[in-house]
C-alpha cells in the first residue's frame, strides 16, 4: 500500500506541473504500448513547440493513483493542461502534426 503522504507528494507535484502559463501536454501511457511510435511523435511535438510548451509522458503502471484519479483508461491518453484546467483530452493515438496543431490554440 501507499502511504498517504507519497499519495499527496505526487497528487501536489502533478498540480504544480500543470498549473504553469505555458500549455503543457501529457502522454499518459503504460510500456506495453506501442512506445518507440509514440517518443518519436512526442519528440517531434516537443522539437515544433520549443520552448513555448511542456510535453511530458506519465507512465500509468507507475502513476496508478493519478491515472485513476483522472479517469485515464485507455492507453495513450493525451492531456492538455494550461494555467492548471484541462484544455483538451483524447485516447488513442495522435500523430505528431496533430499534437501539434491542438497545442498551437494554446501557445
Amino acid at each position: 500500500m501507499v502511504p498517504p503522504t507519497e499519495i499527496l507528494y505526487k497528487m501536489t507535484k502533478f498540480g504544480e506541473l500543470i498549473d504553469a502559463e505555458k500549455p503543457v501536454l501529457i502522454d499518459f501511457y503504460t510500456d506495453w504500448n506501442d512506445v518507440e511510435n509514440t517518443v518519436l511523435t512526442l519528440r517531434d511535438v516537443a522539437a515544433a513547440l520549443g520552448d513555448k510548451a511542456k510535453v511530458i509522458k506519465i507512465d500509468i503502471q507507475k502513476n496508478e493513483l493519478l491515472a485513476s484519479a483522472l479517469r485515464v483508461k485507455g492507453n495513450p491518453t493525451f492531456m492538455i493542461y494550461k494555467n492548471g484546467e484541462m484544455k483538451w483530452r483524447q485516447t488513442g493515438f495522435q500523430d505528431a502534426n496533430t499534437l501539434i496543431g491542438i497545442m498551437q490554440d494554446f501557445v
